[in-house]
């Protein structure tokens, strides 16, 4: 048994190494060093995966999407009919409602099969296809080895005919090439199996009810909880309940005393509609006592959705934001949508002027996270306030408070990342239960690593801190949410927009900001 395990066994390494080889190869001075070199790029381990047993996994996920579509139809039946007014679950809950979320749930779970069985099949013929092109390559390897004949010795190594020069530099064009076909094969192994698992964790995070393992809510209950979206908004790019949230509100209602979960519940059942249900279990999630959360529904209670969207949820994501609207003249895109409370946006400085960017996009990403905190700034001390200005001055202040906290530069101007780390753990960290830790980007390899970490984080609901540079100087920004290839960013001049994968790994976040801040380099993860 190693201690230590093979170097060679990440990808990127193997990349790196295959890489060194394929240049050395070229250079190369006598038939033993190219040998040697060949038998170097034999010794790297081949792309792995089984592509049948992906295959079959597929078939097995495609294979549940028949019963899913029975069950959506038998609830189908059961919604066309004229359903009583009664109230199901333990938390007051609609009949029809209930039959409708499920509805929906069903639809998605049928999305969620298909969808795993494609991403898995596009795996599958991935993983065969670097193989192939691997085997290729080795073969290639060992044929051009073959020609060379053995190594020579040390009297046949002093000097090399044209013959042999000829044949030498021959085997190491080829074997050069050969060993391209090998870091080919890699790239694109690895690449399929991180686009694989983006995609595979995004339908995990959306099998959404089953996150609540509590016993303490009916399984009618969790499902509306799931499903309950931000009133007037596409309720699949706005739940108010992110999947994170709904496991730590599942966990924190089982610790609750018998007392406070009685409280809680009853809270629930006196909610008018379900945003205000779903507000309250992410009070829960955020950690909050029952008691605050008892103050919280008295500021709440009564308001209709739409209240609630302005004063709770800072961002909200229009259906049409992802679309390609082209560049601006700065560089940035064009389909571009505000954080706004009534008018005032969610800004650095309360108009832009200030250099607060790090503190900013932390007020932003607690209160994405914490309804009680966003309606401490919207609402003001009794939260029902509806005052652009005096949201403004709340802002400002508590931007300043966290700039301080963080050791931030004068004159409003700053933030080191120590002090980052720091306000980004007791803020936002402190709401999620996660520790944020600086990720360091120095390359293109380094953001592509990354990303499955990010997106991960973001499906969970924790926003990821992002810093951008360039000749322009250096910025702070939020990684909020992540759809296919694409990425939602928070840009603490009040704006939203989305930028692609491909952007965040070769230098294009200029997209989110202005072409001056073009390079990420630098993420905080949550862990």
């Amino acid at each position: 048994m190693t201690l230590f395990s093979n170097p060679l066994d990440s990808p990127s390494l193997r990349l790196a190494w295959l890489a060194g080889l394929s240049k050395k190869l070229l250079g190369a001075g006598s038939k033993n060093e190219v040998l040697d070199l060949m038998d170097d790029a034999l010794s790297v381990p081949a792309p792995g995966g089984n592509q049948g047993v992906i295959e079959n996994l597929a078939t097995l996920y495609r294979g549940q999407v028949g019963p899913v579509a029975d069950v959506f139809d038998q609830v189908d039946r059961v919604g066309r009919k004229s359903l009583p007014e009664v109230w199901v679950g333990d938390t007051g809950i609609l009949a029809s409602d209930a039959v409708k979320a499920a509805g929906r749930s069903a639809t998605q779970m049928t999305e969620a099969f298909n969808g795993c069985a494609t991403v898995l099949l596009t795996l599958a013929d991935a993983i065969g296809a670097a193989q192939r092109k691997d085997e290729q390559g080795r073969g290639q390897l060992l044929e051009q080895k073959r020609a060379l004949g053995g190594k020579d010795g040390f009297f046949d190594d002093l000097h090399e005919n044209d013959e042999e020069e000829w044949d030498r530099k021959n085997a190491a064009h080829f074997g050069s090439y050969a060993v391209d076909l090998m870091h080919d094969a890699v790239s694109e192994a690895q690449e399929a199996t991180r686009v694989a698992a983006r995609d595979l964790n995004k339908w995990a995070a959306e099998a959404r009810a089953g996150k609540m393992q509590t016993s303490e809510l009916t399984s009618v209950d969790k499902l509306m909880l799931a499903d309950t979206g931000v009133a007037g908004a596409d309720t699949e790019l706005n739940e108010i309940l992110k999947a994170g949230e709904l496991e730590r509100a599942s966990t924190r209602m089982d610790l609750l005393s018998l007392d406070d979960e009685m409280a809680m519940e009853r809270m629930l059942a006196r909610s008018d509609t379900p945003q205000e249900r779903a507000y309250l279990m992410k009070a829960l999630a955020a950690g909050h006592s029952v008691a605050e959360i008892g103050t919280f529904q008295d500021k709440i209670h009564g308001k209709d959705p739409d209240w609630m969207r302005r004063h709770l949820t800072p961002v909200v994501t229009a259906t049409d934001s992802m679309d390609d609207e082209g560049l601006a003249a700065n560089g940035s895109n064009n389909n571009t949508d505000y954080a706004t409370f009534d008018g005032q946006r969610w800004i650095q400085g309360g108009d832009g002027s200030e250099g607060t960017c790090v503190a900013s996009s932390t007020v932003t990403s607690r209160a994405m996270v914490d309804p009680l905190y966003a309606l401490d700034l919207t609402g003001g001390p009794d939260g029902q306030e509806d005052d652009p200005d005096a949201f403004r001055q709340r802002l400002v202040a508590e931007q300043h408070r966290l700039h301080t906290e963080g050791d931030g530069g004068e004159n409003w101007g700053g933030m080191g990342p120590e002090g980052q780390e720091r306000i980004n753990d007791t803020t936002v960290g402190s709401a999620t239960g996660s520790d944020y830790q600086r990720q360091d980007l120095d390359s293109a390899a380094d953001r592509r690593a990354v990303l499955t970490e990010v997106e991960r984080s973001v499906a969970q609901g924790h926003p990821v801190p992002v810093d951008v540079s360039g000749k322009d100087g250096a910025h702070a920004m939020t990684i909020i949410a992540q759809e296919g290839d694409m990425l939602q960013v928070y840009n603490p001049w009040g704006s939203t927009t989305w930028v692609s994968e491909d952007d965040f790994i070769n230098g294009h976040m200029g997209k989110a900001s202005k072409n001056d801040l073009p390079n990420a380099y630098s993420v905080y993860l949550p862990r």
